[in-house]
């Protein structure tokens, strides 16, 4: 795949990650507070404005600020997910599913 990225130092971007093979992995709460933890860890040594995020069971949206004069989003990006992907609990697919309690 070809790539057009811009890269303004202070930007706002939008971003949409996906998890591998679309796996549900972020229907488990655990996965959600780990990942809300790597977005702290990574914004602590590498600062960054986290203006919106959406996270469904197979991805993430986001709209990040850089501080001025950075534009290198794609090392915040890779820490993250690096971060996230050693620790992250797996979910089967026959155990993903919808609970209704009454």
């Amino acid at each position: 795949m070809e790539y057009r990225r811009a890269k303004v130092a202070g930007g706002t971007y939008f971003f949409t990650v996906v998890t591998e093979k679309r796996r549900k992995i972020l229907c488990l709460p655990k996965n959600v507070s780990l990942l809300r933890y790597a977005f702290g860890y990574v914004i602590q040594k590498h600062p960054f404005i986290i203006d919106a995020v959406v996270i469904l069971p197979d991805h993430v949206y986001c709209i990040w600020t850089l501080p001025e004069n950075y534009h290198d989003f794609s090392t915040r990006w890779r820490l993250i997910k690096s971060y996230f992907s050693r620790k992250c609990e797996t979910i089967s697919p026959e155990n993903i599913g919808i609970r209704f309690d009454s």
